[in-house]
């Protein structure tokens, strides 16, 4: 713990000692959090990697200049290991639609804070690329084959392999490289914040703010929506998805004009795509480190399998198999929990 150097920038920013430090919980990254109170309570970010820590900082400012709403960076320390930033509270979408997470049914309440935030989510997308140095983005500056590939190895050694089912690799690679070419045959001129959802959205004032927007890079829009109501333990239903899917082209109608049949069409091919990433980081985190938030999720991302291949999709004819398939697992058949 960086006691020593966040102190200084506490002091830096207000001019008086803080009263204390609380670590807060973190997400999968390695970064720490800490709440530092005081005469102003202020969040403190240490991070190992400096090339993350300045790609925040340098978004976060960028961000805000268009009018964003992002937290400020208040201080950062000479060495770029620590940062300060504004603090939000500690109210995340994420637990604010708690309710309609657990039940299914989510108030009307819950709702206008879901449509809000993906209200907002085109102006980081539109604005928030005009002017941007994507050189500055971490660890790629754009959403590109290697990254996309990188994504697909993942899902396939860190879950599929994990799962103990057997598949016939040439034919699921024969279905990546299908998958990458209509994945990477879209406009990608715009931010692309690569893990949004409702974790990363903070309500302050019933308002939405952006989080842990680091990894992002340049990239299509789709990725964004397919991460934000397809993220697993959100749980939403097909008729929220809906219409929150046109909440989010009325507002992006408002930077580029979208065709309504032809956005939905390709946002299921990112859909696919999101999820088997996202099982990737959930066998890591979860069947590999065992940590058990990640465990917990993985029902909830089989079971967005199941929605995903009602109709059978002839562009992946091999790999709309395999994932019907791990749709219908139990998570205690995996192979690797039993050990």
């Amino acid at each position: 713990m960086n006691t020593e150097i966040i102190s200084t920038l506490y002091k830096q920013i207000t001019g008086q000692q803080h009263e204390s430090i609380e670590p807060l919980t973190g997400s999968g990254s390695n970064r720490q959090y800490f709440r530092m109170t005081g005469c102003r309570s202020l969040i403190a970010v240490c991070g190992e990697s400096i090339q993350e820590n300045r790609a925040f900082i340098y978004m976060a400012r960028h961000f805000r200049t268009k009018g964003i709403p992002v937290p400020e960076v208040l201080a950062v320390s000479n060495d770029e290991s620590c940062y300060i930033q504004e603090d939000l509270g500690d109210t995340l979408l994420f637990n604010a639609i708690a309710n309609g997470r657990t039940t299914g049914i989510f108030s009307d309440s819950e709702k206008e804070l879901i449509r809000k935030s993906i209200s907002r989510l085109p102006s980081i997308q539109f604005k928030g690329a005009e002017g941007m140095d994507f050189g500055m983005c971490y660890p790629l500056s754009d959403f590109n084959r290697r990254t996309i590939m990188w994504d697909l190895n993942y899902f396939k050694y860190c879950f599929l392999k994990a799962t103990g089912i057997s598949f016939n690799e040439n034919s699921l690679e024969d279905d990546f490289e299908t998958l990458t070419d209509i994945l990477l045959d879209t406009p990608s001129e715009t931010f692309m914040y690569r893990d949004f959802q409702s974790r990363n959205v903070i309500i302050k004032d019933n308002e939405p703010y952006f989080i842990d927007f680091q990894g992002g890079r340049k990239g299509p829009v789709y990725y964004d929506v397919a991460s934000f109501l397809w993220q697993a333990k959100a749980n939403f239903n097909s008729e929220l998805r809906e219409e929150m899917i046109d909440t989010y082209i009325a507002e992006a109608n408002k930077y580029t004009h979208i065709n309504q049949d032809d956005f939905k069409k390709t946002l299921h091919h990112f859909v696919i795509f999101r999820t088997m990433q996202v099982l990737g980081a959930y066998g890591f985190r979860g069947l590999f480190e065992r940590k058990a938030h990640f465990i917990e999720s993985i029902p909830y991302a089989l079971n967005n399998l199941q929605t995903l291949f009602k109709n059978h999709l002839d562009e992946y004819p091999y790999l709309s198999k395999l994932l019907v398939q791990l749709s219908e697992m139990d998570i205690n058949d995996i192979t690797i929990l039993k050990r």
